[in-house]
């Protein structure tokens, strides 16, 4: 298989690293110091056409490939973890469940806004008690009658949806025009007894922010919990059939995985060029520290790992892009590239030795944020069981 890009590929790739180094770079330690969501970013984002990619431009999107999305999610991780975070949270997990399991009706209302950059969309699966083992989740869906006077768009028989539940690390919560929100509408169903509704954030009464964490990085993207209390839900916010929650899942993570490498690849380049740069300036003993073995073997290993990562993470987008089943080879990618990212990034600090250490230096962000990768849309460890799965182990 080849991994030659397109010349329409490489130009949305230069035109996006050309943004990154322009607007984001200059202020990327500045946002996680003050935690701030860059929502002037996003705005520009959307102004270039990057926040609906892959999504069809009969609903406002690029009409772009997934191999093109991850050209853009790993450029953006190359300067900003953080901004790479919420980028590929709005596409995958808030967006591209919308094209591919909503009604037209559904996509105008919904898709539409996201892929032209209105508002960002959210993603809600994670609870406080249900974390690898989803189908342990506690948030409910439960028929009830639209009140009388009730502004609820009730379907034809009168029917509503009631939303109550937690849900833990939701990624834009606090910023999100829409979520997809995963909850159980069978309780003896098991994994067949879930479904996944709409929820409008600014609009929908018994919808809460409860609490934005303070992380270990990736300060700049907003992780949430969010609470429902009787949240009523208009029948036509249902996505997809009743029970279908769970494999639409399984879909979403297919694709989201091939993100999460995508974005962990561009933090290993970027903490690999930051290494690189800083051994041939910095000297000792009268010489650039590049050319002792132990620095140069470690700068080749670093360039070494990042490569494989973007390897793997393109192979599994380009079989996504032919309809292929993906679900080995996003968990691969993932894998591969969220613990390439965490090694790359750890050496990069080394390589800077104090400096590194310090927030003068870009490598102790990307290696704060680079940990991440190996626990959001699956932890390496459930990567391992899903790989070993498709391997018949």
């Amino acid at each position: 298989m080849a991994f030659e890009l397109s010349d329409e590929h490489r130009m949305i790739q230069e035109t996006v690293r050309d943004f990154c180094e322009r607007e984001i770079e200059p202020i990327a330690q500045e946002i996680e110091d003050e935690h701030r969501f860059p929502e002037e970013i996003f705005d520009q984002l959307a102004a270039l056409d990057m926040l609906g990619v892959p999504i069809s431009e009969e609903y406002g999107g690029l009409g772009g490939d997934t191999l093109m999305y991850a050209l853009v999610a790993e450029e953006l991780g190359r300067v900003s973890g953080s901004i790479g975070l919420s980028y590929v949270a709005h596409t995958s997990l808030a967006s591209k469940p919308l094209e591919q399991f909503g009604t037209d009706e559904q996509k105008e209302r919904w898709l539409r806004p996201l892929a032209e950059g209105e508002y960002l969309g959210g993603w809600a699966l994670t609870e406080p008690e249900s974390g690898s083992d989803a189908s342990s989740m506690n948030t409910t869906a439960t028929r009830g009658s639209a009140a009388e006077g009730s502004d609820i768009d009730a379907s034809e028989d009168g029917d509503e949806w009631i939303l109550n539940g937690t849900k833990q690390f939701i990624t834009n919560a606090s910023e999100a025009g829409s979520i997809l929100v995963k909850a159980v509408t069978e309780p003896d169903a098991g994994y067949d007894g879930i479904s996944t509704f709409i929820v409008d954030p600014r609009e929908d009464d018994g919808f809460e922010v409860t609490t934005t964490w303070d992380k270990m990085g990736l300060n700049a993207s907003p992780t949430c919990e969010i609470r429902f209390d009787d949240v009523r839900l208009p029948a036509a916010r249902l996505l997809g059939e009743e029970g279908e929650g769970w494999e639409q899942t399984k879909q979403t993570l297919d694709g989201g995985r091939i993100s999460i490498a995508a974005l962990s690849t561009g933090l290993a380049q970027g903490a690999y060029e930051h290494a690189k740069a800083y051994s041939q300036e910095r000297e000792q003993f009268g010489q650039p520290i590049s050319e002792f073995d132990a620095i140069r073997d470690k700068i080749v290993d670093m360039h070494r790992k990042t490569e494989r990562a973007r390897l793997l993470t393109h192979r599994a987008a380009r079989l996504y892009d032919a309809g292929e089943p993906v679900t080995r080879e996003s968990a691969l990618a993932k894998l591969d590239a969220s613990e390439a990212a965490r090694e790359v990034a750890e050496d990069a600090v080394q390589v800077l030795g104090g400096y590194g250490y310090t927030t003068d230096f870009a490598p102790q962000r990307f290696y704060r944020d680079a940990k991440l990768m190996e626990i959001g849309e699956g932890t390496s460890e459930i990567q391992h069981l899903v790989i070993g799965r498709e391997l018949g182990l």
